[in-house]
């Protein structure tokens, strides 16, 4: 046997995706493990309190970048498939809060939710899933005191946004927000990866000749990031 053809033939990049995905999942039952182990700690202890939810937090982070890695793996780097289905948006967020409970309760960070219980949507819950939970992690960590999660239809368009009362955008990440994968590079690190890897969901969401887009800002309500993805 020629080991040499044999190793020249092994696709690295399905290895590496299939690395991924074990990772994934082991990263999933830490986290689980990580929730539990916050349950079982007296309440009186502050600090113990306050570095398990900073452990789940990077916990939380990590699992988001595999799941961006596969799924960019899946699309071959160019398009996203999507399994479109009708999505009540308070559940979604709802899950989104959940997940991250632990986190917002130890940074006294609230997460208000603005909805109507009957607004639903078609879209790919999985990746919408995945897009607004990376915005709202990356909101816990800047903002001060509060989040604010809203959704509404307007324009024939659901409208979902999330605005904190952190410092806002800074002018490197609006940038980024537009940067196209052929100009994208590893260097750009997590944050370049994770607004590009929204734009592709939203994009992935069309109607006729409309898709959808993803829009950051400074300001709102809150008077910090303002998050927008609109999807037709």
């Amino acid at each position: 046997m020629d080991h040499t053809n044999a190793t020249s033939n092994i696709d690295f990049s399905s290895v590496l995706a299939a690395a991924v995905h074990d990772m994934k999942n082991s990263l999933c039952l830490l986290i689980q493990s990580i929730e539990n182990l916050s349950d079982s700690i007296p309440r009186e202890l502050d600090e113990a309190h306050n570095q398990v939810a900073n452990v789940h937090y990077e916990a939380s982070r990590l699992n988001t970048n595999l799941v961006q890695m596969l799924s960019l793996y899946r699309a071959q780097l160019e398009t996203l498939p999507i399994t479109v289905d009708e999505h009540f948006i308070a559940d979604l967020f709802e899950d989104v809060t959940g997940s991250n409970a632990l986190y917002s309760n130890q940074r006294k960070v609230a997460i208000e939710v603005n909805v109507a219980d009957d607004l639903s949507w078609y879209l790919d819950g999985d990746l919408v899933y995945m897009l607004i939970n990376d915005v709202v992690v990356n909101a816990l960590r800047y903002g001060t005191s509060k989040i604010r999660l809203s959704a509404k239809e307007e324009h024939s368009h659901l409208v979902i946004s999330v605005e904190d009362d952190g410092p806002g955008y800074p002018d490197d990440m609006m940038i980024k927000s537009n940067t196209e994968l052929s100009e994208f590079h590893v260097s750009q690190g997590r944050t370049g990866l994770g607004l590009f890897f929204a734009r592709l969901i939203a994009a992935a969401h069309t109607r006729d000749t409309l898709c959808g887009t993803i829009t950051l800002s400074n300001g709102g309500e809150l008077g910090g990031s303002v998050f927008v993805v609109k999807l037709p």
